[in-house]
Order: structure tokens, then sequence, then C-alpha cells
């Protein structure tokens, strides 16, 4: 493995269930990562050891990127170690969608280094296959705004965008779900094909796609699981 390059490196999305979702390859190419950039010291340390007991932690380097992070203070920590092999990984899937991994891509590139994205399960991707909607054209809108006047309106963009033949995909914190759902099934046409697709690749995964009227005949209780909205 030649150093100058920074790996993508996938997590599982919250059972250690490196059998289905993380590739044999990925695993043994993680004891040959020198540093680490990563959003949460202590899950990524039982992550490591999780695919191997015997993971020699203690010899890696760690640096914490998050919301506090200044873009300034990781360049410089990126720079310092240009000549190493780096890998990134976030809290649960794939890093650099929805989580900050994307600065430490960005610097990469400015610094010449490899990128190499390795494979892994990603939430987004993994719901939109799984919804039946359109699969050409879509989008990932993040999460919708906090306050319910305006993530109404958002929902309602977001619908004639999807009837114009572009999927949105949305996502919300898991105490939020019930929230959501519930503005959804309010404000959007009955007509309208929404899938859920809550704790993908776990043991306790559901995905259904139903029409808001469908829908409204079940009141869905998705309080605390891990969702994926496609709309």
């Amino acid at each position: 493995m030649s150093k100058g390059t920074l790996y993508l490196i996938p997590m599982t999305m919250g059972e250690y269930n490196m059998e289905n979702t993380i590739p044999r390859g990925v695993q043994e190419l993680m004891e040959n990562v020198n540093v680490f950039v990563v959003e949460n010291l202590k899950t990524t340390r039982r992550y490591l050891r999780k695919v191997n007991s015997t993971y020699p932690i203690d010899d890696k380097e760690f640096f914490i990127i998050d919301k506090r992070t200044s873009k300034k203070e990781l360049s410089q920590f990126i720079y310092q170690h240009k000549d190493k092999t780096i890998g990134v990984m976030s809290e649960a899937g794939c890093p650099g969608i929805a989580d900050p991994g994307a600065d430490v891509v960005e610097i990469a590139h400015e610094l010449q280094l490899a990128v190499k994205p390795l494979v892994g399960p990603s939430s987004i991707l993994l719901a939109l296959i799984a919804s039946g909607k359109n699969g050409q054209n879509f989008t990932f809108n993040g999460y919708l705004p906090k306050d319910r006047s305006d993530r109404i309106k958002t929902l309602k963009n977001l619908e004639r965008l999807s009837r114009s033949g572009n999927t949105q995909i949305f996502m919300e914190t898991p105490f939020r779900n019930n929230h959501m759902i519930e503005d959804i099934l309010t404000h959007c046409d009955n007509s309208m094909k929404l899938c859920i697709a809550a704790n993908i690749t776990l043991s306790n995964e559901k995905i259904f796609t139903k029409t808001i009227n469908e829908w409204k005949k079940e009141s869905p209780d998705y309080h605390k699981d891990y969702c994926i909205f496609v709309l």
C-alpha cells in the first residue's frame, strides 16, 4: 500500500454484522492505515476491535472531526500527515455523505493525495434501490428544516419535484420521525407514494413503500428508528 493515500472506510450501521456489510478486503486493509480522521473516537476504537480483536490501536493516530473542528485545523493536520496512509470513518455507513468527511476529501485533493473510496453500506442508496422510486434522477436533501412551517413548505416542494420525476430522499433524527411522518401524511397528496426505510441492514430492518392514503390507515410509529424517507 502506497503512502499519500486517503481511504474512505465504511462502518456498519448499528450492529457489528461485518459478514453482511463490510468486505473482508476492507477489514484487512484497516490494519495498514497509519492515521484515522473520525467523528467519534470511542465508537471507532470499538469498531476496529470488532474487526480484529488484536487490532494495534495504540500504534495508530486519531484526529476527531466534528462541528467544532475548524477547516484550518483540519488542513494543518492532513498536511502534516500527507505522506502517510489516512483513513476517514464516520459514525455509520460510508463517510463523506451527510457527515464532515467531505471536508477531509476536499483537502486531500488539494494536496494531490490519492483518494480511494471503499465498498460498504450507504443507507441513502440502499433506501433508494429498495423504494421502487426513480433511481435515474434523484436528490438527497439531508435534514429538512426544524421549524414546522418551513418543513411543510419544503415537503410541498419535494412532492412537486418528485411528481416531475426527481425522487426526493431525506432524513430525520430518530426521536422526531413521527413528527415528520405526521407532516407528510397531513400535507402530501393521498396518491403520493412514500417509502420509509428503517434500520437498514440491522436485524429490525423494515422497508415499505405505500401511498399516503395507505400509510394513513396504519398510524405508523417509527419513534427512535433510524429512517430514510423516499418521496
